[in-house]
């Protein structure tokens, strides 16, 4: 069976980050010797396995009222899809919304940063790794969610999943730049450990970001992924890996 984080529910959404717990992948895919639950069908498994952790994942939520989770191909970028929109296939984007009951926006990390939000009859999903936190995936999203809700960003929540903690993720000054030039507050989120070298808190610089936007329901528990590699893949701990999900819909009543 799918393990995941506790579900979330507010305003009639259901938000989920998956583990890499209870599916059928093996080798660098699997879990501390039982099968994992792989969703990256871009990442080296075998095919078969992350079909087949999909459907498992689907089942396992089917009672929550989800009918279909809609996959993108992701490219650290700040794209937007309208699932509700989308003429088929696998949008290439880092965001996506929806108001069709049943469908979930979804994206895939493993280190990056999953945000879940929820607004009055829709839901959206980011994934937000550095450059697209950077370069305004985030803001995008919101401005977005709430044109189709037609709603203000403080009627928003939002949810951060797990991602790499500020004690793992070492980065560059040019990193620190790409924050600090729009917003100095930003430097507040990173340590100097050495020349060049910081200490980056991803969670935060979203946080701050968010509410900047106009958000103030924020949620999460900071759960770092390199640091807990019995619950979770991180590209940077181990490279070869599986990916993990954070996924958000409207159930079927």
């Amino acid at each position: 069976m799918p393990q995941f984080d506790p579900l979330h529910a507010t305003g009639g959404a259901r938000a989920v980050f998956t583990t890499r717990r209870g599916g059928v992948s093996g080798g660098a895919y699997g879990a501390g010797g039982q099968g994992g639950l792989n969703l990256g069908a871009h990442v080296g498994d075998d095919p078969l396995a992350v079909e087949a952790n999909r459907a498992r994942l689907l089942e396992a939520l089917r009672a929550e009222g989800l009918r279909r989770i809609a996959w993108l191909e992701q490219v650290h970028g700040t794209t937007v899809v309208d699932l509700d929109r989308s003429s088929g296939g696998v949008p290439r984007a880092d965001a996506a919304l929806t108001s069709r009951a049943g469908l979930a926006a979804c994206v895939l990390v493993a280190d990056c940063l999953p945000v879940l939000l929820a607004a009055p009859g829709a839901v959206a999903a980011a994934h937000a790794g550095w450059r697209g936190l950077a370069a305004g995936v985030l803001e995008n999203c919101v401005d977005a969610l709430c044109a189709k809700a037609a709603c203000a960003p403080d009627a928003l929540q939002a949810w951060l999943g797990p991602a790499i903690g500020a004690g793992a993720f070492e980065v560059g000054d040019e990193v620190r730049a790409a924050f600090v030039v729009s917003d100095a507050q930003a430097s507040r989120a990173f340590l100097r450990v050495g020349s060049g070298k910081w200490l980056a808190d991803l969670p935060a610089l979203a946080r701050q970001r968010l509410r900047a936007a106009g958000l103030r329901a924020i949620h999460g528990d900071d759960i770092c992924t390199v640091s807990n590699a019995a619950d979770y893949y991180s590209y940077r701990r181990d490279r070869v890996c599986g990916r993990q999900a954070g996924l958000i819909w409207l159930p079927v009543r």
